[in-house]
């Protein structure tokens, strides 16, 4: 593909996500590159490679109600990716990755170690489900503008717990009483269920990318085969969008993709 096809393919994947909230970028990182960081992932999560986040501490639905119960030990994130193989920190700042965001930002793009940042795992059995939700819930910057960038290391489908968005969901105004004390969307409410009805779960194939916005409403199901499911996932912001001091979003250095 030419450069000048290449540069008007990125922007219509930036359209489509400012539309819709969430786009799709098929084979993005190679399977190469793929079976790599899998293969990192695993090694990794069998050494219990600290830091890392248990399902117990969640206590998601599905999830084992302590460490010490059943199934305590399970991991639901590989923490701080970007420092934890070259691998993970060089596809995070990748120049893919880094042109994609410059074009939806209009400015240089910062990778955010404060949120997500992570290898995720879903396990079979003890992995929990992952309520509607917007990303933004709990960080704090200055406008509401973050895209993430979700890796599939292997195939991703409704059976093995993959991603739901509600399209233009990161369009809409919700008031606080849309969402639980963990705000979470309720789905109890008839106004929020007639919205999640029309949610979609797009299968990924190893090397697909979904970038998505911080205000798309999103969930994930429980892991119903016997494979852990691995996604690599990474955050940004443009420049000009600070984290606010003295939060979570701000508390550890960011990495500019200059």
């Amino acid at each position: 593909m030419s450069d000048q096809n290449l540069l008007k393919s990125k922007k219509d994947q930036v359209h489509e996500l400012r539309e819709k909230g969430y786009v799709i970028v098929k084979g993005l990182v190679s399977k190469e590159r793929c079976d790599a960081m899998r293969e990192v992932a695993r090694q990794q999560l069998a050494e219990a490679a600290a830091p890392l986040e248990f399902e117990a501490d969640l206590k998601y639905p599905g999830a084992p109600d302590s460490k010490d119960a059943p199934g305590g030990h399970t991991v639901r994130r590989l923490l701080d990716a970007y420092a934890r193989h070259p691998l993970y920190a060089e596809f995070a700042t990748s120049p893919e990755v880094r042109g994609w965001m410059e074009l939806y930002f209009g400015e240089t793009p910062y990778l955010s170690r404060a949120h997500h940042n992570c290898m995720m795992t879903k396990h079979p059995a003890y992995g929990s489900l992952t309520g509607w939700h917007r990303d933004v819930r709990y960080w704090a910057f200055e406008r509401d503008d973050l895209v993430s960038a979700w890796v599939a290391l292997g195939n991703e489908t409704v059976e093995n717990g993959a991603l739901w968005f509600v399209p233009a969901s990161h369009k809409l105004p919700f008031t606080s009483d849309r969402f639980d004390e963990a705000k979470f969307f309720r789905s109890d409410l008839p106004e929020n269920a007639a919205l999640i009805r029309t949610a979609v779960s797009p299968v990924l194939e190893p090397g697909d990318v979904v970038f998505f916005h911080c205000n798309t409403l999103h969930s994930a199901g429980k892991n119903l085969t016997d494979r852990v499911k691995f996604s690599l996932v990474f955050t940004y912001r443009g420049a000009s969008n600070v984290a606010l001091p003295g939060t979570r979003s701000a508390s550890k250095p960011e990495v500019p993709l200059d």
